[in-house]
């Protein structure tokens, strides 16, 4: 089987890796990739979020299963364009893609399908002084997000009231994050843990993965501004049984049927930042977002505990039929897996580029 992973990071290195391991031993390629990678599979110059250069090299290479890593390509329409060609791809369509793809649509998705998440209001750059009025009139800090795409980067979590007005300042009049910040989400703060929760889906019916954590500030001490993700754990300790039923029941499975329903079937990877407030088996869960495609770095803890083949998974949701892998849970390592990330300097801001990595093999 010849499968290509679109990405150039850490989670495409994390997919290919766990490919290569499988059983049916396929031929791996990426495009673009990296130099980790490439010890693992062949890469492809290119760039993973030019639709049309996705297609043809999938036609080319005769790739019978295209794995989507980010989330560009996805919100982009690739696995429709890919459909369109008549070569099977892992991930949503450009429709259930909104679902990252703006965080407007995603709030008010979860609003419709009762689906539990904080308060919130959505303004557009012409309701700045509205946004702050909103906020000013609730008398406490607040959550500011960019409606689009931002890597992971265009969230402010404010510790006042000034603050929460300077970050609607920023995104609407600014225009700091571009087109992705034309239109914000300004919502409740919660306060609790945090937690990573992944299910494999093909429309209708979907398999849940180990639960994970990933540490979202750049500095120790929970302190500096929120990044994509410094690094992740997981761990059958994070969450008891009775919880991760309550996750599945609350808030993956009427996300995989509010998208059927409303004509937008999922199949890939749905991922939910969750809050866990205080308490035991019964606490509150809040829905802070909704992605759809796996995390970055979450992926690397999740598949290293991974003991299943991963590629059965990916080829039956991708073909909408994973028949009797959803049945259960598939197979996952009783030991904990932890993943530390190195940052360029300046990250999240303008990291630099260029430098050297080295001591990889003495690493490995």
């Amino acid at each position: 089987m010849r499968i290509l992973v679109l990405g150039s990071g850490a989670r495409e290195h994390a997919l290919v890796a766990a490919i290569a391991r499988s059983p049916r031993a396929p031929e791996v390629l990426a495009l673009p990739g990296n130099a980790g990678i490439a010890a693992l599979a062949r890469c492809l110059p290119g760039r993973a979020d030019d639709v049309a250069e996705v297609v043809d090299v999938a036609r080319r290479e005769r790739i019978e299963l295209v794995v989507v890593g980010p989330e560009a390509p996805l919100v982009a329409g690739v696995v429709d364009a890919l459909a369109a060609a008549g070569v099977a791809a892992f991930g949503p369509s450009r429709a259930a893609a909104e679902l990252e793809g703006s965080k407007g649509f995603s709030k008010r998705f979860m609003k419709r399908h009762g689906i539990p998440t904080s308060e919130f209001e959505v303004f557009d750059r012409t309701q700045a002084e509205a946004a702050k009025a909103f906020v000013r009139g609730r008398g406490h800090p607040m959550v500011v997000k960019a409606d689009g795409l931002a890597a992971g980067k265009g969230v402010v979590v404010a510790s006042s009231v000034e603050e929460t007005c300077a970050a609607i300042d920023e995104m609407l009049v600014a225009g700091a994050y571009g087109e992705a910040g034309r239109t914000i989400v300004v919502e409740e703060r919660v306060f609790g843990l945090e937690l990573s929760f992944h299910a494999i889906c093909d429309g209708e019916r979907f398999v849940p993965l180990a639960a994970a954590r990933d540490h979202k500030r750049i500095y120790d001490g929970d302190r500096g501004p929120n990044t994509g993700g410094m690094g992740a754990f997981s761990s059958d300790e994070l969450i008891s049984d009775a919880l991760r039923r309550r996750i599945v029941d609350e808030v993956i499975a009427p996300a995989v049927r509010g998208l059927a329903a409303e004509g937008r079937a999922f199949r890939g990877a749905l991922f939910a930042g969750l809050m866990l407030g205080d308490g035991g088996d019964d606490r509150p869960i809040q829905t802070l977002e909704f992605n759809v495609r796996f995390g970055d770095p979450e992926t690397a803890v999740l598949l290293a505990r991974l003991d299943a083949d991963l590629v059965p998974y990916l080829d039956g949701a991708a073909r909408g039929s994973l028949g009797q892998l959803a049945s259960g849970d598939p197979a996952v390592s009783r030991d904990a897996a932890v993943a530390v990330v190195i940052a360029a300097a300046g990250y999240p801001g303008a990291p630099r580029t260029g430098d050297p990595i080295g001591g990889l093999d003495r690493a490995a």
